[in-house]
């Protein structure tokens, strides 16, 4: 009798360059949706309930993967940007001068996505986190989450 060799689960069946491919796309979309999942869980009431370690390592794990996605820190930025301006008027308010701006920032971030298909992950991450954001402390913490995945897309050579 032929007795078929056991595989082995470590090593991949197809290692074409489209498989790989794919299999980055699942690993992107793996990572997204666990964040998405955890912003999204019952634990997390508001941002502010984000425990701060826990987004930095989310924003340690993300960021270096929309570097690879080849996603250009100028798109974060520019998120970066329209979150420091509300910030500048929330000095001079309290939250409900800028939620109607902030609940807005999600159309913006889907038009993004509509012109450059990398921006997908942090569209899906970045609107779990707004539709989070119901006082000033979680604006301030959407601020650090964005600031920290800018860190760490640099720190991985993200241009």
């Amino acid at each position: 009798m032929n007795a078929k060799p056991a595989l082995n689960r470590n090593t991949p069946k197809n290692t074409s360059p489209k498989n790989t491919a794919t299999q980055d796309q699942t690993d992107r979309t793996d990572t997204s949706n666990q964040i998405v999942n955890f912003i999204q869980s019952e634990q997390l009431h508001s941002l502010k309930d984000y425990p701060i370690r826990e987004l930095v390592k989310h924003a340690e794990v993300f960021g270096p993967e929309l570097r690879r996605q080849r996603l250009e820190t100028n798109q974060i930025r520019k998120f970066l940007d329209a979150l420091n301006q509300l910030k500048a008027k929330l000095v001079e308010g309290d939250f409900a001068t800028i939620e109607t701006e902030v609940v807005l920032l999600k159309p913006k971030l889907a038009y993004a996505t509509a012109r450059q298909n990398a921006v997908k992950p942090l569209n899906r991450v970045l609107s779990a986190a707004i539709d989070k954001v119901h006082s000033k402390e979680d604006f301030e913490r959407l601020v650090q989450f964005v600031e920290s995945i800018i860190a760490y897309h640099k720190a991985e050579g993200g241009k």
